[in-house]
């Protein structure tokens, strides 16, 4: 098994969770190919995340399945914007984490 993470990406946790859910259990060559395209921000960063893991276990793509793909909360850059009678309003700007595992399939380990 080998992980890879992309620490403080410029996008929401709940925006990245919606994508990570549809590529855990696929196997590595087949959810990098669906995700190149798929029109969201953060396919893209989950598909460099899957394509790290791969090449820090020194597997090939086909061989592997991602076992577990995690996005956390990470830090939220906090904005200002002018609005009515000399008020501010927040503008938070989230940040995530995206931890991806791969591992060998069960059925071959066995």
């Amino acid at each position: 098994m080998s992980k890879a993470l992309l620490k403080f990406i410029r996008l929401s946790p709940t925006k990245a969770r919606l994508i990570a859910r549809k590529v855990q259990g696929l196997n590595a060559e087949f959810a990098m190919a669906s995700l190149s395209f798929m029109p969201n921000k953060g396919a893209k960063y989950i598909s460099n995340a899957i394509s790290s893991a791969v090449a820090n276990g020194g597997f090939e793509p086909s061989e592997v399945v991602v076992s577990s793909c995690r996005v956390d909360a990470a830090a939220v850059l906090k904005r200002f914007r002018p609005r009515a009678r000399g008020t501010a309003g927040r503008i938070r700007k989230p940040m995530s984490h995206i931890l991806v595992e791969v591992a060998k399939p069960k059925s071959e380990e066995a």
